[in-house]
């Protein structure tokens, strides 16, 4: 039997903050928002955010990250300068070379970028 990934869900202490970052991040639109709830759509999948009372991000680096996000991009430096004024930050440790960029979202979740082709 087939399954098929629809939505990554993002644990959140803001959903709707945290989605409309995203949304800066993908160019998707929100597809819902509330204080509990938050969601985009326009895709592969969709990417949802939900309330977690005492939400703690995990440290970078830190072996206890559940999951990140890669996306792929022309310029890197060039996105991460968008993302950094979208409110991203860029951790000083990057393991990746030239093949990522780290980066964390306003709440501490890690996040990639990777140089498209």
């Amino acid at each position: 039997m087939t399954k098929t990934l629809t939505t990554v869900v993002i644990d959140s202490a803001e959903p709707l903050a945290l989605a409309k970052f995203y949304q800066a991040v993908t160019g998707w639109e929100l597809a819902s928002g509330t204080d509990d709830f938050a969601s985009l759509t326009g895709g592969p999948v969709g990417l949802a955010f939900q309330y977690v009372p005492d939400y703690r991000a995990a440290g970078w680096p830190d072996q206890g990250k559940h999951i990140h996000l890669d996306f792929e991009v022309d310029d890197v430096a060039a996105a991460v300068r968008e993302l950094e004024g979208a409110g991203a930050t860029k951790p000083e440790f990057q393991p990746g070379g030239e093949d990522w960029t780290v980066l964390q979202d306003p709440e501490g979740h890690v996040f990639c970028l990777v140089p498209r082709g």
